[in-house]
């Protein structure tokens, strides 16, 4: 796959979400703005080109990056975005966990999606827990054998957009619960290692912004004006 097609942007209409979260029972709606998400999670070698570094246990340059952190992936939006001409989106005030980061919404660069950004995104107008038959989209425990896959090895989404579900978690910009679990990230999509209960539109997991785990990686979003 060449870098092009590695960064693929798909224009992702406005709607409307509703978010759930089975721990509180809560659910809320949000309203979607138009936006463009990559077609693909982010692999490994666009990440070296951009970083200099491999991480994670995949051999292929194809798979997507994984053992990344929350500040490894907003890091990367601005290289990438630095290299490409456009304005940052994440500006830094200091170093810490989780804090010390500012999101200019009017910036043309490279970011990660919000919460309901991602789920409005995975279900591209569907309405049902997945966008198609597990096994024809997703890599889970049930057909991956265990490790991570190239990506868009799968049916993509009716949008154009691969490995919604299954492959590798993604991070995305929001904190999970302020209250409970402090600067913890909302990671979103099931993985590799997941059943099949994890790999639905709707489902919620969270990390620590510092931790790197290997069924964790990301995809990268730009605000329309980008």
């Amino acid at each position: 796959m060449n870098e092009g097609a590695e960064n693929e942007m798909v224009a992702v209409p406005p709607g409307r979400v509703t978010l759930s979260d089975r721990r509180t029972e809560r659910s809320w709606p949000v309203e979607i703005a138009p936006y463009r998400l990559a077609a693909f999670q982010v692999t490994r070698a666009l990440y070296a080109r951009i970083t200099g570094e491999r991480p994670g246990t995949s051999p292929g340059d194809g798979s997507p990056v994984e053992g990344v952190s929350w500040w490894d992936a907003v890091r990367f939006c601005n290289a990438l975005s630095q290299r490409d001409g456009f304005a940052p989106a994440y500006h830094f005030d200091a170093e810490g966990e989780g804090e010390g980061i500012e999101w200019d919404p009017s910036a043309d660069g490279y970011r990660l999606p919000t919460e309901a950004e991602w789920e409005h995104a995975c279900r591209a107008g569907t309405s049902g827990p997945r966008y198609g038959p597990l096994d024809e989209v997703a890599w889970y425990r049930g057909n991956s054998h265990e490790r991570v896959h190239d990506v868009g090895g799968k049916r993509p989404n009716p949008w154009g957009l691969y490995d919604m579900l299954g492959n590798v978690w993604e991070w995305c910009w929001d904190v999970y619960d302020a209250e409970v679990y402090g600067t913890y990230r909302v990671l979103r999509g099931g993985g590799w290692f997941d059943e099949h209960w994890s790999c639905r539109a709707s489902v919620r997991r969270r990390s620590h912004p510092t931790f790197r785990v290997d069924d964790v990686g990301f995809r990268i979003a730009r605000s329309v004006g980008g």
